[in-house]
């Protein structure tokens, strides 16, 4: 049972059309991600970098009694410092090579593809930088401290300047970690559908 009432339309009363257009997708929230994380890319070339030149530069000469019996102390001494500084230059390289995916994420926020390509590498890279920085911060432990059980001296004591430059390379590789970190949860949250 319904009914249906007919009304008629006069002619003097103006139509009007009514358009519903489809929401604009200008990027929000996403092109703001975008964004920082290009940013926090240029600050993580910076630690790479730094931290590569940092120890790659690391020297130190002790003059003895004569000019022919000295100690030196440089980074090409230990294969871990030598590890750390090819890795360091890889991660750097790859950081710049990562910037116009970043820029592509700028320019098409919603694109799935970029991000997750870079979600990817910059996952295998963040394992590469910790395991070179942590190796780096074994090595740089034992010249403070040095261990008593295997009879490893600490030479800080004599090598003050390399120790320092060692120990900021370090700090600097670390730094870089963390903004992989942010890099890969940052993109993470951006790859929801939300």
């Amino acid at each position: 049972m319904s009914t249906t009432i007919d009304v008629p339309e006069s002619s003097n009363v103006a139509k009007e059309k009514v358009v519903l257009a489809a929401p604009s997708r200008s990027g929000g929230w996403k092109k703001g991600v975008a964004i920082m994380d290009f940013i926090l890319r240029l600050g993580a070339i910076a630690a790479a970098l730094g931290a590569a030149a940092t120890m790659g530069t690391s020297d130190q000469t002790l003059p003895f009694f004569t000019q022919f019996f000295q100690f030196e102390a440089s980074y090409d001494s230990f294969t871990t410092f030598q590890f750390f500084v090819i890795t360091m230059a890889l991660v750097a390289g790859y950081l710049v090579l990562s910037l116009p995916f970043s820029i592509v994420a700028i320019i098409r926020p919603h694109a799935v593809g970029p991000r997750l390509f870079l979600i990817i590498l910059d996952t295998v890279f963040l394992t590469l930088a910790t395991a070179s920085g942590a190796s780096a911060a074994a090595i740089v432990y034992l010249a403070h401290n040095g261990n008593q059980d295997s009879n490893w001296l600490a030479i800080c004591n004599q090598f003050g300047d390399f120790c320092a430059q060692t120990s900021g390379a370090v700090v600097s590789s670390f730094v870089s970690v963390v903004i992989f970190v942010l890099l890969i949860v940052m993109s993470a949250l951006a790859l929801r559908r939300h």
